[in-house]
């Protein structure tokens, strides 16, 4: 072999590993809004119930507005809510005005028996799994994708193509309440 068959060799599995490392990184970051678009749409599920929710426990307790206005204020800022931290950080208000409206439930026995309550509990419990779940997809694909992005040699590429890190959607450490799930079973 010549020397420059050898340097045409390298070269092209130089070309081939850019290739590679390239697709990968757009896979990944595919995979990432795929799991991003997952998460909203468990969390446009939990937005759509919410209302009800309300409506069904303003049936009993009327005199509890500070409650209702509170999730319907944190609905609305979760609905609006932009960046992958803006948005953990109105899911979090969101969590605990929901727990504080599960605490006024409680005290309406008829409420908690009601079948409508029943129902929206189940589904609301059913999103929350389905959310968290998202969540944890959506963290591992960034996570996978980031390490991809900063390891030798894929940094080389990402730095060259522009390929940016993509945040996590975490619980703000500061909210211990929020940690906790929404309770939605008495």
């Amino acid at each position: 072999m010549s020397t420059t068959t050898i340097v045409l060799f390298v070269i092209a599995l130089i070309i081939l590993w850019a290739i590679f490392a390239y697709n990968r990184l757009v896979s990944l970051v595919n995979q990432a809004k795929e799991a991003w678009a997952d998460i909203a749409v468990q969390l446009k599920r939990r937005y759509d119930l919410i209302p009800n929710l309300v409506e069904t426990v303003k049936g009993y307790a009327a005199h509890e507005s500070s409650a209702f206005e509170n999730v319907t204020k944190a609905r609305a800022a979760a609905m609006g809510a932009t960046g992958t931290a803006g948005k953990a950080q109105a899911e979090n208000m969101l969590s605990s005005a929901l727990k504080s409206l599960f605490a006024v439930s409680e005290a309406y026995p008829d409420l908690k028996a009601n079948q409508n309550f029943l129902q929206l509990q189940k589904e609301l419990g059913d999103t929350e799994d389905k959310i968290q779940a998202s969540r944890r997809f959506y963290n591992t694909t960034v996570m996978t994708l980031n390490t991809a992005e900063q390891s030798f040699p894929g940094n080389i590429i990402a730095s060259s193509f522009g390929f940016k890190p993509m945040d996590l959607f975490e619980l703000a450490a500061a909210d211990a309440a929020a940690a906790e799930p929404v309770k939605v079973q008495f």
